[in-house]
């Protein structure tokens, strides 16, 4: 890597120093101050001294504190020599230009479209970077992880356009951008999705926010791995590529003081401050660049502005009075994007009018000179420019560095597209406008070529300059970028002890599903093989899950140990933080935690090394706040153990609406990656977790599936029974019958309960009671799975018409099972009518619809008529409607529970 910029203080001030003399007095003076009274008071006057200024005014005109001047950060004078082939990459730069923009012009025939704007603006960032920075999979000092990279979403026609160029696709490729059905020629995703794209994309980004603060996560995990010594990571540097108005999202700020306050000089962000969003300015009566400064100064970040191209340089030197540089300061942004729009009279009049030492400036400067500046000269445009602020991030060492780049959005589209509010909405160009590109490009595309209907791709050869260029290049860095690379590693299979444990019961003694899955991943932590890639993540809630026994043995991940005496050190579960500490506890942060999973659920491939997480969490602030980057997980083909603790409506006492979740399993159930499981029993628990083990991370790597598991689980403590013989293929599949009713009479009523989590012990207790109260029998079923019994029975569905003879699963198992089936879980009703259709007994349903409410658990069960004396009465109910009992018995147990 070359040498880092070294950038002094006085650099970052561009003002002349009219009085050296002066200048130095009060530098004099600090120093005297210093040594004779301290560098804490030194440092107390000039705090002193910068209040002042602030409070008073007085045409000081400082900027606050975390901010500086609206100038680049390395000045000219600093800037190191760009080591490539200025005209190579200008030409290269100019065909991904004109192919992504020729896509995107193609695929609007179809009404698909794309986004120009972004990429046209951002060319150079990427560019840049992909010539002399970003490590491909095939880097040696990586260890095959290369850098990691979180490339813009609206910016994927011009990464397209570069891997044309490169020969890694075809025109017949870019003809099928956003066209993914069934085809001779693979189509090529809207966005970077890797579930479409496997082979290219690493990282699904175009949910905004997403990126950024999966990004910095990413950055932590490279270090947990070399912390844990997993793997060596120094050799891998995260990249994420974001715009100015995306980092509105809460998702994008929210782990900034995480990197940091750990330091994460891996990470740099991207940021193309183009001062445009969706619809318009990001902020238009002020400035988003010195916003997002002292947003990243404050939370410990390296700050590089690069701002202003070389045509300024001229601009710079003439400012004697420091004029320019205030003006600079003070001028909007919307206004800024105006400038870029108008002719030099207007700039004249708005920019340099407002200020006589800028009108005396302006007079030496010709119209050509001012609209270069205004229209088009951005330190993102400018490739000696983007080098200089790259090399500075990652030269820099102690803090994670954010790139602020200035540019226009839609640059080298022409007027019509350049700056205007409505680019981002604009899909195509007409042929004039590809008439200007290509000569503001010089790219020897005939007049001739443009006259078809269809404008052409273009692309020099695969023997030419450019493609040889960028190909050496990137063989110098390590391979092709971005691309996903996954080396299947199996693992081998865990003892079979600890799954032998739970298969065992629980005795006399009762816990909750939720310690029966703690104690169950506390004893695979200590396999020998595979106890090491066990990641627990839980947002500061270990002790509610009853994992503090995992403090002092496990260790919770910190880059600095434990620094200070923990207070409960000299009692048995105390906290300990170590370098190597296995445990990722986040803080309060549910989005943090998911980053965290997403993360070590794709080191498999990100890094070669398989990690099994395990998240565990309030299940209400489960899917219910992070389920977007539960859908990213499953694009970027995640894999491990979520864990939605305290799960159901009523289970978790005491802390109402919010708190009490009813429906997680209903939002899971609509993630086509998610494999949601509502275990009743310890056993099931087991169960269900060493298929997980064995489908995602098994012996066979060649079957591994791009899954990951949702686990709903209690803090109801219950006696918790052995696993009954050959249950393992219901548990798996999602119902098996658990206790079959006995009859009290031959011709007796007879009725199925199916019920799913912790239910499953109202239908037992009913069950109990219809027998011995009513003279009624029922069986009562285990549903672990709704959506997976809902699964199955949509693919016998599909196999139907193509043809294929498939009965459900469902349809199968209750296959002559008498009478009507009543289901009743925890969740709101929706939750188990998922499989009603392919049921052929008479079908309903009991659940908990409506909001939560804080009271006991038994109050809270007969308020929503879930409690096993409501089971009773619906069962009388519908067997009651089938003409087997009176409907007066019906009445006289409803008066006999008090239900009536």
């Amino acid at each position: 890597m070359p040498d880092p910029v070294r950038v002094s203080p006085s650099q970052l001030d561009q003002l002349p120093d009219r009085d050296p003399q002066e200048t130095a007095e009060w530098r004099e003076s600090l120093d005297a101050v210093t040594a004779h009274a301290g560098g804490d008071r030194a440092a107390y006057l000039l705090r002193r001294t910068l209040e002042h200024a602030d409070s008073t005014g007085g045409g000081l005109a400082l900027p606050p504190l975390l901010e500086t001047d609206y100038v680049n950060t390395i000045p000219t004078a600093a800037e190191p020599e760009h080591p490539g082939d200025p005209v190579l990459e200008a030409r290269i730069t100019a065909w991904n230009r004109w192919n992504a923009a020729a896509m995107v012009t193609r695929g609007s025939r179809y009404g698909l479209g794309g986004h120009i704007a972004t990429f046209a603006s951002a060319a150079w960032l990427y560019e840049t970077g992909f010539q002399h920075f970003f490590r491909g999979k095939e880097d040696a000092a990586s260890g095959g992880s290369g850098d990691q990279l979180y490339l813009q979403g609206h910016a994927s026609p011009g990464i397209y356009a570069r891997a044309f160029l490169d020969g890694r696709l075809t025109e017949a490729h870019l003809d099928r951008f956003r066209q993914e059905t069934a085809g001779a020629v693979e189509g090529l995703s809207s966005y970077p999705h890797p579930r479409r794209m496997p082979w290219l994309w690493e990282f699904p980004t175009v949910s905004m926010g997403i990126g950024p603060i999966s990004a910095v996560y990413q950055a932590r995990f490279n270090r947990y791995l070399a912390g844990r010594g997993i793997k060596d990571t120094a050799g891998s540097h995260v990249w994420a590529f974001l715009g100015d108005g995306e980092m509105d999202e809460p998702e994008s700020t929210a782990a900034l003081a995480l990197a940091g306050r750990e330091g994460l000089d891996n990470l740099t962000f991207v940021i193309n401050c183009n001062l445009q969003r969706l619809d318009g300015p990001v902020r238009a009566n002020f400035k988003i660049v010195q916003e997002l400064e002292a947003q990243f100064r404050a939370a410990g970040w390296n700050v590089v502005k690069s701002l202003w191209g070389a045509a300024w340089d001229e601009l710079f030197r003439l400012d004697t009075t420091g004029a320019l540089v205030r003006r600079l300061r003070e001028v909007p942004d919307a206004q800024f994007q105006t400038y870029a729009t108008r002719d030099a009279a207007y700039i004249r009049a708005h920019f340099f009018g407002a200020d006589p030492a800028l009108a005396a400036m302006a007079e030496l400067l010709t119209d050509a000179k001012i609209t270069e500046c205004f229209h088009t000269s951005r330190g993102g445009h400018e490739p000696r420019k983007v080098y200089a602020a790259y090399r500075a991030a990652v030269a820099h060492e102690g803090a994670p560095t954010v790139i602020l780049a200035q540019t226009v959005k839609g640059w080298t589209l022409g007027s019509g597209f350049e700056s205007r509010n409505a680019n981002h909405q604009m899909k195509k160009l007409d042929g004039a406008q590809f008439r200007a590109m290509r000569d503001l490009l010089e790219l020897p595309i005939p007049d001739s070529a443009l006259d078809a209907d269809l404008v052409p791709y273009a692309h020099p050869g695969a023997d030419s300059p450019e493609v040889r260029y960028l190909q050496e290049r990137r063989a110098a860095l390590g391979g092709p970028a971005p691309a996903r690379r996954v080396h299947p590693v199996a693992l081998p299979e865990p003892s079979a002890k600890p799954f032998e444990t739970l298969a065992k019961g629980s005795g006399t003694q009762e816990i909750a599903t939720t310690m029966a899955f703690v104690r169950l991943v506390k004893d695979l932590m200590r396999d020998k093989e595979t106890g090491r890639r066990w990641v627990p993540i839980v947002p500061d809630e270990a002790r509610t899950f009853g994992m503090e026994s995992l403090f002092p043995t496990a260790g919770i991940y910190s880059p600095r140990g434990q620094t200070y005496d923990a207070v409960d050190r000299d009692q048995l579960l105390y906290y300990k933080e170590a370098t190597d500490g296995q445990i990722l506890n986040e803080g309060i942060t549910e989005a943090g935690s998911m980053a965290d999973f997403t993360a070590a659920a794709t080191s498999y491939a990100t890094h070669g090394e398989p990690m099994i997480p395990f998240y565990i969490f309030y299940s209400m602030f489960g899917w219910q706040r992070t389920a977007d980057q539960m859908w990213a997980l499953a694009d970027q083909l995640g894999r491990g153990f979520l864990i939605g603790a305290t799960a159901g409506r009523t289970t978790m006492t005491g802390e109402g609406l919010q708190h009490a979740d009813g429906h997680s399993p209903l939002i899971a159930s609509t993630n086509p990656a998610a494999l949601s499981y509502d275990p009743a029993f310890a056993y099931e628990v087991g169960v269900i977790v060493r298929d997980g083990l064995r489908r995602m991370y098994g012996p066979d790597a060649s079957r591994h599936e791009d899954v990951f598991y949702y686990l709903t689980v209690y803090n109801e403590t219950k006696v918790q029974p052995p696993m009954p013989e050959g249950v393992e293929e219901g548990i798996l599949r999602g119902l098996y019958r658990f206790r079959e009713g006995v009859p009290t009479e031959a011709d007796a009523p007879r009725l199925q309960l199916l019920a799913s989590g912790t239910a499953i012990h109202w239908a037992l207790d009913a069950q109990r009671m219809l027998a011995d109260e009513w003279g009624v029998t029922a069986d009562v079923w285990s549903a672990p799975s709704w959506s997976e019994l809902r699964r199955d029975a949509l693919a016998c569905d599909a196999a139907q018409l193509r043809g294929e003879d498939r009965v459900p699963y469902v349809t199968r198992a209750l296959a002559g099972a008498p009478g009507p089936v009543l289901a009743v879980s925890d969740w709101m009703r929706a939750v188990p009518d998922q499989i009603s259709q392919w049921v052929e007994q008479d079908w309903s349903s009991l659940g908990t619809d409506g909001f939560g409410l804080s009271d006991t658990r038994e109050a809270a069960r007969r308020h929503f008529g879930v409690d096993p004396e409501s089971v009773v009465v619906a069962a009388l109910s519908r067997l009651a409607r089938r003409g087997e009992v009176k409907h007066e018995t019906v009445r006289r147990a409803a008066e006999h529970y008090g239900l009536a």
